[in-house]
């Protein structure tokens, strides 16, 4: 029985870190090289990534249930891999929550991003919260690759 829950818990883990890259370097540049509209790309990349988070968050939870079933005592919660996990769903749950939907908010102001002068207080706002999209991502990458470590070095978590 353990080794299927640690088997869901790598695999939980190892496809939303293989989401996130996917999405990063296939998609999102796929999406702006090929389509003619950024306007659309952009939408694309906005309704792909809030699918990323979501799926995000529902596998980080199942590695975190699969970890409460795994653990021998309360202590051992307490483990790189685990608290990794939580960080990833805080900081995924806050870029979507409080990053890319209120990009997405400034995007239908603008109506075109592209078009909107560089100097306009909504594309400012928008290209800083979108810095700030990508620092996110990068740093739930990062967490999640270091996590995934964690979790096939050790057995018990």
């Amino acid at each position: 029985m353990n080794s299927v829950l640690k088997f869901v818990q790598v695999f939980a883990l190892g496809t939303w870190i293989g989401s996130i890259m996917y999405l990063s370097f296939v998609v999102a540049p796929g999406a702006f090289a090929t389509l003619k509209d950024r306007e659309q790309a952009g939408a694309m990349v906005g309704y792909s990534l809030s699918r990323l988070h979501l799926f995000g968050m529902i596998v980080g939870l199942l590695y975190l249930v699969t970890a409460f079933v795994l653990v021998r005592a309360v202590k051992d919660l307490v483990h790189p891999a685990i608290l990794g996990v939580v960080l990833m769903i805080l900081l995924t749950a806050f870029s979507q929550t409080k990053v890319t939907s209120r990009m997405h908010d400034l995007r239908v102001q603008m109506v075109s991003v592209d078009a909107t002068p560089k100097d306009n207080p909504l594309r400012v706002e928008f290209d800083r919260l979108h810095g700030w999209s990508v620092r996110l991502e990068v740093a739930v990458l990062l967490i999640g690759i270091a996590s995934l470590f964690f979790t096939v070095r050790n057995s018990t978590t």
